[in-house]
């Protein structure tokens, strides 16, 4: 049972970066009107970084896509990793309207992170 909670978790955690990246090429979704000027500001200096959308982006979506199949899951959340890190950051200090759902895919990850803990074990010797 409890693999099953975890591929469907696995599975929409997946799809939502695979729709945050998507959206950041195609721009399908319209950026709130109400967003605090800070997150602006902050929005303007990424896309002043030439390099770091793209970057983000590939990111996002092979992550996410690799987060969806079991074989690839500790891959694709060792990848996310640093772009939730900056997620967390920014509700934290920028938005924190959007720190609830910031704390639900920190959650998500960290217990992908967890299950997979065996196959970081590399990493640490």
């Amino acid at each position: 049972m409890k693999n099953k909670i975890l591929f469907v978790v696995s599975l929409l955690f997946g799809l939502m970066f695979i729709n945050s990246g998507l959206n950041k090429i195609f721009q399908y979704m319209p950026m709130p009107k109400d967003m605090p000027e800070n997150m602006v500001k902050l929005v303007e200096a990424f896309a002043a970084i030439t390099w770091l959308m793209p970057l983000i982006v590939v990111v996002e979506v092979i992550g996410g896509v690799l987060v969806i199949i079991p074989k690839y899951r500790a891959l694709g959340a060792i990848m996310i990793l640093p772009v939730m890190v900056g997620i967390l950051l920014t509700h934290i200090f920028n938005a924190p309207s959007g720190l609830p759902i910031a704390l639900i895919l920190t959650a998500v990850l960290t217990w992908i992170m967890i299950d997979n803990r065996a196959k970081y074990a590399a990493l640490f010797r």
